[in-house]
């Protein structure tokens, strides 16, 4: 029979799973993490806790948000893969769209780099042209 682990304070937990404190104790008051019971007067944390914290930072780290990370904690509990799955599926159409916007603005702001760049001494900036003529939408080049 293999070693149990020992049981890690929260400090420790925190520690091991690469997050503050506060951290862990704010996603305990946001319920994406347990509050063990405390039968000797202090809280006992486990490998369990480790994974379930580095889940949510991976999480964060693709974009999702802690409610949306708080429904694919739920999905897994309950085994609710094709949910859970069409979750992913809407937010990765939403970061394939972002990234497309992204490409979209790097592709207007290289013009007008090139423009004020090439545009000639004495004529107005491209850059400062297009700020002063803002009329809340967006640029069209």
């Amino acid at each position: 029979m293999p070693p149990r682990p020992k049981p890690m304070t929260i400090g420790a937990l925190a520690k091991a799973s690469g997050v503050g404190i506060e951290t862990v104790r704010f996603y305990q008051r946001k319920g994406l993490l347990e509050v063990p019971a405390a039968p000797q007067g202090y809280r006992s944390y486990d490998g369990s806790h480790i994974e379930r914290l580095r889940f949510i930072k991976r999480a964060q780290g693709i974009g999702f948000t802690l409610e949306e990370i708080a429904e694919l904690l739920s999905l897994n509990d309950s085994r609710d893969h094709a949910t859970a799955r069409a979750l992913a599926g809407e937010k990765l159409a939403r970061i394939e769209q972002r990234i497309q916007q992204l490409h979209t603005m790097a592709a207007a702001l290289r013009q007008l780099v090139d423009n004020c760049q090439h545009g000639g001494e004495g004529m107005p900036c491209p850059i400062i042209r297009l700020s002063l003529a803002d009329d809340g939408n967006p640029p069209h080049l």
